[in-house]
């Protein structure tokens, strides 16, 4: 019990000293969609990253309906996410090669057609990340 409770107070005080927000970009909208970026490793760095897109409604219910593809700049292919079940998560690691300079870019698209892209700057990762 007590090493449970040891265990939380750590997680509290990393969270409150990074603010939370390191590995994650700032939201955007589509439509009626939130869409929502985190970063793995919190801290971008040159090399395999991995991002999880997650896909929400207003009302914050998940939307699972979509093809979510990722590249880092437009020489890359579009790289296919894989869908976390119905969470309304996708997740996909790709090559970023200047992480303070590049953009992630997310393709979203409706089983309708319907699609966006939508530029998430990598490098907010980095200036959230910072601050402990």
């Amino acid at each position: 019990m007590i090493s449970r409770l040891l265990l939380s107070v750590v997680v509290l005080a990393l969270a409150s000293c990074s603010g939370g927000l390191g590995g994650t970009l700032p939201p955007q909208k589509w439509g009626e969609h939130i869409v929502q970026v985190e970063v793995r490793p919190p801290v971008p760095r040159q090399g395999m990253n991995e991002f999880l897109v997650v896909v929400s409604d207003e009302r914050r219910r998940p939307v699972s309906d979509l093809i979510v593809s990722l590249r880092a700049d437009d020489a890359q292919k579009w790289r296919q996410a894989i869908q976390d079940g119905r969470t309304g998560v996708y997740r996909r690691a790709i090559q970023v090669d200047d992480p303070a300079n590049q953009t992630l870019q997310v393709h979203l698209k409706r089983r309708s057609g319907e699609e966006v892209v939508l530029y998430f700057p990598i490098a907010a990762a980095l200036e959230r990340a910072g601050g402990g």
